[in-house]
């Protein structure tokens, strides 16, 4: 089958002059419940809280839900200190935390039983971060994410959490699909059919970033091929504040998908580090880009990203044309 190639535009999300991610207050309350009082099998995003990430609930025990972050680029489930303190959680080891400012020493508390959906995961240790942090009550990472695919619809403000089966992946278009196979590193899915400009480059899916994020290999390839926006800056689940130049970056392709006028934040962020890609073009893909699409499938299990595609070219955030 012959692959389709489509470009999208993004819409320019960052603007020249300082950018920070604002520090919101958490009411750590629960989110309501199902008024049946039946397993939740899909939940609500809150889409545009949450400094533009996606929320779902969770239950801690018999307690709760309460919102936490899907966060496809975090290895570690995270609970906010003050969800801690509220359900007497018992302490754990002080544990390493790498987020994008850098590595940090944080301590941890015992969750007896986390669920969402129809993921039920048993004892796990979570390091404690700050809610205001956060901006949620809570982080959901790939730790708990193994063996689930995740069916993100923008169109109904919607998302399925449910369990995988191996299968045979097909990369390609199917209608109005693209499937994109990727490689496991660390437990997140690396994209290496990527491209800028034909030029290779890795890209890692990353719902817990409001914006994209590309290391400075990627910005030397572009060799002022992009459009400087000016300084931007945005505070870390860890507190820090990490300093970037943005850049409207167009050219760029994913599984034959075209992204055009994309907002990348470029930055020595050390997850480029833990991920091996300090002198390799990369880049993580955040909550703007994904945006464009009607919907974004994400399965660990089959180690695939399935991107649907907007109807027409004047829907949503997107323009479609051809490429090539």
């Amino acid at each position: 089958m012959e692959r389709r190639r489509v470009l999208l535009a993004a819409m320019l999300l960052l603007v020249p002059g300082p950018l920070t991610a604002q520090q919101v207050a958490v009411p750590i309350a629960p989110v309501a419940s199902d008024p049946a009082g039946d397993t939740v099998t899909e939940t609500a995003l809150l889409l545009g809280t949450s400094q533009d990430r996606m929320t779902v609930p969770v239950s801690i025990g018999s307690h709760g839900p309460w919102p936490f972050i899907i966060d496809t680029g975090a290895e570690r489930t995270v609970v906010s200190r003050q969800l801690a303190a509220q359900l007497g959680l018992d302490p754990g080891p002080e544990l390493r935390v790498v987020a994008m400012t850098g590595p940090s020493a944080v301590g941890s508390v015992l969750i007896p039983q986390l669920s969402v959906s129809t993921l039920v995961q048993p004892t796990i240790t979570a390091p404690l971060l700050e809610a205001r942090n956060i901006g949620a009550a809570g982080m959901l990472g790939i730790d708990t994410l193994q063996g689930h695919s995740i069916d993100i619809d923008f169109d109904r403000s919607a998302m399925t959490v449910r369990p995988s089966r191996k299968r045979r992946v097909v990369a390609g278009s199917h209608g109005g699909e693209i499937v994109v196979v990727a490689r496991p590193l660390f437990g997140q899915l690396i994209v290496t059919d990527a491209r800028w400009r034909g030029k290779r480059i890795a890209v890692v899916i990353d719902t817990g970033a409001a914006m994209t994020v590309g290391n400075p290999a990627l910005l030397a390839m572009m060799a002022g091929r992009a459009r400087p926006l000016g300084p931007t800056s945005s505070i870390s689940v860890t507190g820090l504040t990490l300093e970037a130049q943005a850049y409207l970056v167009s050219d760029l392709t994913i599984g034959g998908i075209g992204l055009a006028n994309v907002p990348v934040a470029i930055a020595d962020a050390t997850p480029f580090h833990r991920f091996g890609l300090t002198s390799r073009p990369a880049l993580m893909l955040g909550m703007d880009a994904l945006r464009l699409f009607r919907r974004v499938k994400i399965d660990f299990a089959n180690r695939d990203v399935e991107f649907t595609l907007p109807r027409s070219a004047g829907e949503r955030l997107g323009l479609v044309v051809p490429v090539g």
